[in-house]
C-alpha cells in the first residue's frame, strides 16, 4: 500500500461521542393492532416533530410478556407512521437476542428517556454553587442543544428556532423561546416551563406535548407559564 493510500485510510472516518435526543415508546402491550391505533392517533397531533424520528423500544413493562411481542412486525408498525426503531431497551435475553437479529442496538435500562428526535451541537452551561440549576448566559442558537440533567435550566437569552432546550426539572427562558423546550425529560410531572416572549415550535413536560403551527395563538409572543393538569398540558398568560 502507498504512502498516499496509507494516509488516505487514516483520514477517512472518525468515532467521537456525541448526545442524541430520542423519543421513547414504552410499550404497555404487544398488541400490534392497539399500538398501530395509538401510534396513529400521536403521529396525527404532531406530524411534523415524529416525522423521521429515532425512536427506542422500552420493554420493562411488558416484560412477563416479551415472548409474545411480533418485534418484526413493531418495528414494521413504526415505519408505517415514518418513525424509525433504532434499539431496544428493557426486556429479557430472548427479545434481546431477536432486537439485535433485526439490526436493533441495545439501550441500558438506566438511559434516560427524552423527547425529541435530533442530533445537535451542545452548549455546555454553567452549573451554579452547590448543585444548583444550570445557567446559559449567552442566546441557544438554531442546532444547539441544552441539557440541563438532574436539575432546572435558565436561558438568560433568547432560544433560536431550531435549538433544542432539556431539562429534568423546571426551564425558565429570559428571552424569546423560539426553539423547543422540553422540561420533565426524565418524567418529572412537577416540572413548568417559563418564558418571556412565546414563539415555540414546540413544549413538552414529563411528555406531554404541544406544537405551534404558524397560525395566530393568543398566547404567541407572550409572556406564559406552562404546567401539566394531569396529562393536560396548560398554557397560561402571566
Amino acid at each position: 500500500m502507498s504512502t498516499a493510500a496509507r494516509q488516505t485510510g487514516a483520514q477517512a472516518c472518525e468515532l467521537k461521542g456525541s448526545r442524541f435526543t430520542l423519543s421513547v415508546l414504552n410499550l404497555l402491550d404487544t398488541d400490534l393492532a392497539a399500538i398501530d391505533a395509538k401510534l396513529g392517533a400521536l403521529v396525527a397531533q404532531a406530524p411534523g416533530f415524529l416525522e423521521r424520528a429515532p425512536v427506542v423500544l422500552d420493554a420493562a413493562r411488558i416484560a412477563e410478556q416479551g415472548a409474545a411481542l411480533d418485534l418484526d412486525g413493531l418495528v414494521a408498525v413504526l415505519r408505517k407512521h415514518t418513525l424509525v426503531p433504532v434499539a431496544l431497551r428493557g426486556g429479557d435475553a430472548a427479545l434481546q437476542e431477536r432486537a439485535m437479529a433485526a439490526g436493533l442496538a441495545l439501550m441500558p435500562e438506566t438511559a434516560a428517556p427524552v423527547a425529541g428526535s435530533r442530533t445537535t451541537e451542545q452548549v455546555s452551561p454553567a452549573a451554579a454553587p452547590g448543585g444548583g440549576p444550570r445557567i446559559v448566559n449567552r442566546p441557544v442558537r438554531s442546532g444547539q442543544q441544552v441539557y440541563a440533567e438532574g436539575g432546572d435550566l435558565i436561558v438568560l437569552g433568547a432560544v433560536s428556532a431550531g435549538a433544542e432546550i432539556i431539562a429534568d426539572g423546571s426551564i425558565h427562558v429570559y428571552g424569546a423561546l423560539r426553539g423547543r423546550a422540553i422540561a420533565g425529560a426524565r418524567g418529572d410531572e412537577a416540572a413548568h416551563i417559563f418564558c418571556q416572549s412565546l414563539e415555540a415550535e414546540l413544549i413538552s413536560i414529563a411528555g406531554c406535548y404541544r406544537v405551534f403551527e404558524t397560525e395566530p395563538d393568543e398566547t404567541r409572543g407572550r409572556p406564559v407559564h406552562a404546567s401539566l393538569s394531569g396529562e393536560r398540558l396548560l398554557i397560561e398568560m402571566l
